[in-house]
């Protein structure tokens, strides 16, 4: 069944209006028809069952037929602090680590990183576009959201408080992320992370000054094994690591 991310606002008495964007999409792309169904997902973690009463171009609509909690979201909040990549190397962190189950997203600005086009509206849309795109692919119960790019050493004041932070690192002595996780698992009794942040670094790593800072504020060093990972490599293989020690790929 075909998915698609509605606002809740579009959602009301037993109906569903679905946006010109969409109402293209049924009409023109999938060419759907009055008496099919959809899924619709509201964002806020429901799905509704929907059958199509009227679709064109413009506009489409349909009854909603049955609402239940959507599946396949998981527990643990995983927000990426990604450093600021090459265009299409960004774009594939944003859409694989959607599909594993990110939360989250904030693109950094450390020093070795490329920046080019951060401030292009172009370029913010067409990365909402891949997330949302993805999340309907991978069939996601919410749309991870993209913050606006920050200052590596801003990134690291705002995650101070807000869950487990880790660093991935490819110098120095540093434990892996699977013993950092357990040991955290250990401190807090065996509770499972309700959040946890992520920063990967640029092509050429974070310099020992941005780790320096990064551990003042609380923010561990990790390693990701003993191979160099290109950086959109080590985002997806991070991301996959967390959500298997935190038991969200079971």
């Amino acid at each position: 069944m075909h998915r698609f991310f509605l606002p809740p606002e579009t959602l009301k008495q037993g109906r569903a209006e679905f946006p010109q964007a969409q109402a293209h999409q049924l009409a023109n792309v999938l060419r759907l028809r009055p008496g099919e169904q959809v899924a619709v997902l509201d964002n806020l973690g429901w799905i509704y069952d929907v059958e199509l009463t009227e679709v064109a171009g413009k506009a489409a609509r349909g009854n909603i037929l049955a609402r239940r909690l959507a599946p396949n979201e998981p527990r643990t909040k995983l927000t990426l602090y990604p450093a600021l990549l090459k265009s299409d190397k960004l774009e594939l962190v944003l859409q694989k680590c959607t599909e594993l189950g990110a939360s989250g997203f904030t693109p950094v600005i450390s020093d070795r990183c490329n920046v080019g086009s951060i401030v292009s509206e172009t370029r913010r849309l067409r990365w909402e576009r891949i997330i949302l795109e993805a999340s309907e692919q991978s069939e996601r119960g919410r749309v991870p959201t993209l913050h606006p790019a920050a200052m590596f050493s801003r990134a690291c004041e705002q995650v101070q408080g807000r869950g487990w932070s880790f660093v991935a690192w490819e110098r120095g002595d540093r434990p892996s992320l699977k013993d950092e996780i357990s040991l955290h698992l250990e401190r807090e009794a065996g509770a499972r992370p309700f959040a946890i942040n992520l920063f990967l670094g640029p092509e050429g790593g974070f310099t020992d000054a941005e780790i320096a800072l990064a551990s003042s504020h609380g923010i561990v060093p990790i390693s990701l094994g003993p191979r160099i990972l290109r950086a959109e490599t080590a985002a997806i293989v991070a991301t996959t690591l967390v959500m298997a020690y935190a038991g969200d790929l079971e």
